[in-house]
């Protein structure tokens, strides 16, 4: 039994291989729904599931918590972090702040960020993420929102220089249609969200998915809305010693799918390096 994981949803990822059939279903039914649909009594949440009481009773045992209370309140505490503003983040880890350096903190924290991210990431997924992006005969869309739009400012600069038939989607969501409208089946929509989750992104990505687009979401560990929709979900492990969450394990991911991508086709991604670095030499934008 593993019961190192952090969130419940880890929990139940690295202890499913263990579950009963009846157990999975009500694990399945959670993950689906997550976590509202831990967040009634254990009756309901068992109805709904259409499992036993005692099954959700011997699943939650399994994945380490003493019973059904301090599994409900172990989702209550995520769905608290969920909406938490920067005040509240602040007040969480400084009323815990142990008498070290800021910078040593920091250090710790991301690279625990960065840990638990890799230990989540499912190289499959990874994998066939990487064969969308590639695929130049896909449209790749790029978007963000409030906070994520830099770091989809920082995909589109790269993917641009990596393959062909790619557009940045601007920040202002009363463009969006205009993007929907152009959209094919079988086009690549990127998305960056982590919480406070955005209702204009998730608007977004049901419009993407009515048109046939493939979804990817990059979003943190309690997992955006827009994760019902995406066809590939990357979690990234976001808390640091401030009001703010870290983009630091997220900018690693993305590092890697562009690195992934470009090798995917790197006798055209070479191609295109090699015409761009002419062009720059041309324009003379950069000094010798």
């Amino acid at each position: 039994m593993t019961t190192d994981a952090t969130t419940v949803r880890e929990r139940i990822r690295a202890n499913f291989a263990t579950l009963t059939q009846s157990e999975r279903k009500f694990a399945t039914a959670l993950l689906d729904n997550y976590p509202a649909a831990g967040l009634a009594s254990i009756t309901i949440v068992a109805a709904n599931a259409d499992v036993s009481t005692p099954t959700v009773a011997r699943m939650v045992q399994k994945l380490g918590y003493k019973g059904y209370p301090q599994f409900h309140s172990a989702l209550l505490s995520e769905l608290e972090a969920k909406v938490s503003g920067p005040t509240q983040r602040r007040a969480d880890w400084a009323s815990e702040a142990p008498e070290s350096h800021l910078l040593n903190r920091f250090a710790g924290a991301v690279g625990d960020n960065i840990q638990k991210t890799l230990a989540n990431l499912n190289s499959t997924a990874f994998d066939a993420a990487v064969d969308l992006l590639s695929d130049t005969d896909r449209r790749l869309y790029v978007v963000g929102g409030r906070i994520t739009r830099a770091l989809a400012d920082y995909a589109f600069t790269h993917f641009q220089a990596v393959r062909k038939r790619i557009t940045h989607m601007t920040s202002s969501s009363a463009t969006w249609p205009h993007y929907v409208l152009d959209m094919a089946e079988g086009d690549v929509l990127l998305l960056f969200d982590v919480r406070r989750y955005e209702t204009n992104l998730l608007r977004l990505a049901e419009l993407a998915k009515a048109h046939g687009v493939r979804v990817i979401l990059i979003t943190d560990q309690w997992a955006s809305p827009v994760s019902a929709h995406a066809d590939h979900s990357f979690h990234c492990w976001t808390p640091i010693p401030s009001a703010w969450d870290s983009n630091v394990a997220t900018m690693m991911l993305l590092e890697a799918l562009i690195a992934a991508t470009q090798e995917a086709n790197w006798p055209e991604t070479r191609a295109r390096y090699d015409q761009l670095d002419e062009i720059f030499d041309t324009a003379r934008l950069f000094g010798q």
